[in-house]
């Protein structure tokens, strides 16, 4: 009778019993704290994601903010300068009024 035993390169991929079971649990465990890890930096990655949206949308409204004060700084001053120039005729008024030419 003919050896059926099959041939190395047509042999399906099997476990020598000669490895250690502890090798075997601690790639387990390995690979369980690599796809952990993983799922931990994608969560992280999805809240700095979501603190970066809230970021921008407050930095936004600051821009915004800072652009009204600006308009309101440059309507200050030009309502400042209409004053003093306000108070200025009125006090050349006063004195053209009080000056009496010499006789």
């Amino acid at each position: 009778m003919a050896d059926i035993s099959p041939t190395p390169s047509s042999d399906s991929w099997h476990l020598s019993k000669s490895v250690p079971i502890t090798l075997i649990f601690c790639l387990l465990v390995q690979a369980g704290a690599i796809v952990w890890t993983v799922s931990m930096m994608i969560g992280d990655i999805q809240d700095n994601k979501d603190d970066l949206i809230a970021v921008q949308a407050r930095l936004a409204r600051v821009e915004d903010a800072v652009h009204n004060q600006a308009v309101s700084m440059a309507r200050i001053d030009e309502n400042i300068k209409a004053i003093r120039q306000a108070v200025e005729r009125m006090m050349e008024r006063q004195q053209n009024a009080s000056y009496e030419p010499p006789n």
